[in-house]
């Protein structure tokens, strides 16, 4: 139900992979080069919505019928990925502050970028794949 076209090559989730790593290697190099900066008021806000999506995730999965979940696991374990890792990135770097031009720090600003954009996406899919 996920796929995205007629010859089922490319799923939903893999799209929603393909384009959150451009994502996240795009904001790694801006961090590195310190185009960018990553603001805790930011990483509270993602965090927030990380969690308020878990909230709504497993409601939704909840309540929804048996067959209806069973028909894409593949898009919810995508997005409970998602998810988490938007969570575990955004706690780590809340507790730890990184120099502007760290590799480690870009490194996991552009973990950060993935895993949002791919937890956005994700729950795109998820919910073309209920509806």
């Amino acid at each position: 139900m996920s796929d995205f076209n007629c010859r089922n090559n490319v799923t939903c989730t893999g799209l929603a992979f393909i384009g959150s790593l451009i994502i996240g290697v795009i904001g790694a190099i801006l961090r590195i080069t310190a185009v960018i900066t990553v603001t805790p008021a930011f990483l509270w806000v993602v965090f927030g919505v990380a969690v308020a999506f878990l909230i709504l995730t497993l409601l939704i999965s909840a309540f929804s019928d048996k067959e209806a979940r069973a028909s894409c696991p593949a898009a919810l374990s995508a997005v409970l990925a998602g998810i988490l890792g938007s969570i575990l990135t955004s706690v780590i770097l809340l507790g730890v502050t990184f120099v502007a031009t760290s590799i480690v720090g870009a490194l996991i600003v552009g973990a950060l970028a993935f895993f949002f954009s791919f937890m956005l996406s994700t729950i795109a899919c998820y919910t073309k794949c209920l509806a």
